[in-house]
């Protein structure tokens, strides 16, 4: 008998519970501490957070239209400007990548009925709306407009009352990520099948070992720098006030200290999406499994050694410039390894054009390019001539929104059927791919050119010089707003109406597509036994030819 005789799982003791086998919609609104359940309540929550700050994004976009301050007033802007910063960042990314993924997929990729510490997952959740209810909150006070990065002194003279609300939002969805990263680790670490060892785990929960341990580190970091801002706010202390002999600049590496590692907190749990999507819609093996789950780790140590590159203009010693411009260069190195070995295994495979797979393919593009204007800015020559300018703002939209969005869009793609029984309508997902794919280019890309021309950042008012591209950029984001139309259409609509998926429609070999969708509440009613690799596509039996032809063809 080969591997390919060999089912992907087999039962090894019944489980007795009490539970019925579905919950009811009202259960997605309480304290429940279903993994499943706390999964698509981080994903929903995200996504109307996302609808929040891209609002704000096309209203400032449309002030930048002119070069005039003619259509919102200048200190409202400044509020847009950092909350929507904040929003995309804590509210969107993190909690639908890490929180809506991590909690739904981690447990059935690895053969858990739940999460090691369920109500200290559950409690993770429950941080994050009176998160965003402060945050609104903060604009009856005028919103805090220090920027999301809100370093002192402007922080501590602008909005004062917005900025400690502001301030507390961080805490509280700091506290949420530390808590969730303790639950990843210990479930992946503990609660695996024993059939699962280190060398068949998903790549997804390789990486998202990464991310909970580099979230573990950097954090508390954070977190400190946000209690001591706080108290020079309020209680009249001076860590960061140089008259009463405290360091802006120290403000600067606390916050940096977490807030560039946050770049890999976004991008890491994508890059384990990517490494789930790719081979399943290729049908080819993955291609160098320990080397991308190396260098997911190798990500997570080099990159708690690079957050100086964004402090180049801040004083920062000629030693330090030569050594973080090093660290920085480095950490590109294991990024490349996960895009080459990925576009190895689209390499004469036999690829299904899904949504899903035309989202990772789009994300593959765009990061590239991102991630060739962020080794530039590491270099700390360049950097220093572009610092504070919109090429800075070009390159971090590249990385995320051409980076982690289209990642989470090709998850959703993905998983869909999986988390709802039915599948999305395709057709609907092509128009979405297109318009989103087009707006990303039409916005971020002239961005680079504004910057190198000299176009500050984080202004409402700027010279009519740069009228015609940043017109351009407003076009974009435009389409960009249109663009989210036909996803949440068909969101809904299949949600309600979608044809009936199946257990597994992608022919897929993870653990998670050998249960029901969507699952039963403990997941399985026999716990499964692994028997192969989570990527042996290469030695799967032969699919028929009518089942690949509807995949490509069926319009759902």
């Amino acid at each position: 008998m080969t591997s390919a005789d060999l089912p992907l799982s087999a039962p090894v003791a019944p489980s007795s519970h009490g539970h019925p086998d579905r919950w009811k919609w009202y259960d997605y609104f309480t304290f429940n501490v279903d993994h499943k359940v706390i999964g698509i309540q981080y994903l929903v929550s995200a996504f109307i957070f996302y609808l929040v700050g891209g609002f704000m994004a096309v209203l400032m976009r449309t002030e930048l239209a002119t070069p005039d301050s003619d259509f919102i007033n200048p200190n409202l802007y400044n509020a847009f400007l950092t909350n929507h910063g904040t929003i995309m960042i804590f509210l969107w990314i993190i909690p639908a990548a890490i929180g809506g993924f991590g909690n739904y997929l981690i447990p059935l990729m690895i053969g858990a009925r739940d999460m090691a510490f369920p109500k200290l997952n559950a409690l993770a959740f429950w941080l994050i709306p009176p998160a965003g209810a402060l945050l609104v909150a903060s604009f009856f006070f005028g919103g805090a407009q220090a920027g999301w990065t809100s370093y002192p002194p402007l922080s501590e003279i602008t909005a004062n009352t917005a900025q400690t609300l502001w301030i507390l939002v961080i805490l509280l969805l700091g506290t949420s990520s530390i808590l969730g990263s303790v639950n990843f680790l210990v479930t992946i670490w503990k609660m695996r099948v024993p059939s699962l060892g280190w060398g068949q785990l998903p790549l997804f929960c390789w990486a998202m070992v990464a991310t909970a341990a580099l979230a573990l580190f950097s954090t508390p970091v954070l977190a400190a720098g946000m209690i001591l801002l706080l108290f020079d706010i309020n209680f009249g202390t001076s860590f960061y006030k140089p008259e009463g002999g405290g360091d802006v600049v120290v403000y600067q590496h606390l916050f940096w200290f977490y807030s560039h590692p946050a770049v890999y907190l976004m991008i890491l749990p994508i890059f384990g999406i990517m490494s789930e999507i790719i081979p399943v819609h290729a049908r080819k093996p993955i291609f160098g499994y320990k080397a991308i789950a190396y260098s997911s780790m190798t990500i997570c140590l080099v990159g708690l050694f690079v957050w100086v590159h964004h402090m180049f203009t801040s004083g920062t010693a000629p030693w330090m410039r030569i050594f973080f411009t090093i660290s920085t260069l480095i950490v590109a190195v294991p990024t490349g390894i996960k895009i080459f070995s990925w576009v190895a295994t689209l390499w004469g495979g036999k690829i299904r054009f899904t949504t899903a797979m035309l989202f990772a393919v789009g994300l593959l593009s765009m990061f590239v390019f991102g991630g060739l204007s962020g080794v530039t800015l590491g270099a700390s020559a360049f950097d220093m001539h572009v610092h504070d300018t919109y090429y800075v703002v070009g390159h971090f939209h590249y990385v995320l929104f051409g980076g982690s969005v289209f990642g989470v869009y090709a998850a959703v793609y993905h998983w869909f059927p999986k988390i709802t029984g039915r599948l999305l309508n395709e057709r609907l997902g092509q128009v979405h791919f297109v318009l989103t794919f087009i707006g990303t280019i039409l916005t971020f890309t002239p961005m680079h050119q504004l910057g190198m021309q000299g176009m500050p950042r984080r202004v409402a008012m700027y010279d009519p010089q740069f009228t015609g591209l940043n017109q351009l950029v407003t076009l974009g984001a435009y389409i960009l707003a249109v663009s989210v139309i036909p996803f949440y259409i068909n969101i809904i609509w299949s949600w309600i109406k979608g044809p009936v998926a199946g257990p597994n429609p992608w022919n897929a070999l993870t653990l998670e597509w050998t249960t029901a969708s969507p699952p039963i509440i403990e997941n399985w009613e026999v716990l499964p036994v692994v028997t192969r690799p989570p990527y042996d596509y290469g030695q799967a039996p032969a699919e028929p030819a009518a089942n690949q032809e509807s995949l490509l063809s069926n319009p759902h």
